[in-house]
């Protein structure tokens, strides 16, 4: 009960963080609720079956091969997992008449990516403890809050623009980029030092994801 506490607490607290900073009109429980699980289950089920077709295409066959990955880092993983979740938001959240203000775009592709992160956190910490759990509440969940925050955005301007399959495109393409840049310097951590990029991406994501949120709570459609 510990480990599952453990695992899904630091999505939890990012879920309100986002809740109550959605200032001026909030969004239905249960219709958060409903796209929380749509990222733990839909969107996981579609990473798997992608994953396995983009391994097919781009198998790993080096470990050391930093070109190799580099698209694992991008391609396999990152534009995947960005693509599983983004294809709920525009397909389910945003054609809700719930989502009427720019930023529930951030408040919905949050609580899908929190249920993505969710269920991933919790195979982690359960395979391999404690530790895990910890360095992730402060690494990996925070990562999936930023780039859902920074795809969000997009899509938010998306529902009330003309230009919305290029502003949802972006949105996409941004939280890719985030996404790949992060796991990259990860996956080549044979090169002494080099991790640290993944955390300067991180900081950087947050830094913007902040705006980000306060670019939209300015914007409100419901702001007196």
């Amino acid at each position: 009960m510990s480990l599952l506490l453990l695992a899904i607490a630091p999505a939890m607290i990012i879920i309100l963080y986002i809740y109550f900073k959605d200032k001026f009109e909030k969004e239905p429980i249960g219709f958060l609720v409903k796209n929380f699980l749509m990222g733990a289950i839909v969107s996981v089920i579609i990473t798997l079956l992608l994953s396995i077709i983009a391994n097919q295409f781009f198998p790993l066959t080096n470990e050391t091969s930093i070109f190799q990955q580099f698209i694992k880092a991008f391609f396999v993983v990152g534009f995947v997992e960005e693509f599983s979740k983004y294809i709920i938001v525009k397909f389910y959240a945003q054609k809700n008449d719930e989502f009427n203000e720019p930023f529930d775009g951030i408040v919905y592709a949050v609580l899908v990516s929190m249920g993505f992160a969710a269920l991933e956190n919790v195979m982690y910490v359960f395979q391999y403890g404690v530790s895990t759990g910890i360095i992730r509440a402060f690494t990996a969940v925070p990562a999936h809050a930023t780039f859902g925050i920074l795809m969000g955005y997009f899509m938010g301007l998306a529902k009330f623009s003309k230009n919305k399959q290029l502003l949802n495109i972006t949105g996409l393409l941004v939280a890719t980029f985030f996404h790949g840049a992060y796991d990259f310097f990860l996956f080549i951590n044979f090169i002494p030092g080099i991790a640290i990029g993944a955390f300067v991406s991180l900081i950087v994501g947050i830094i913007l994801s902040k705006k980000a949120i306060k670019i939209h709570q300015q914007n409100s459609h419901f702001k007196v």
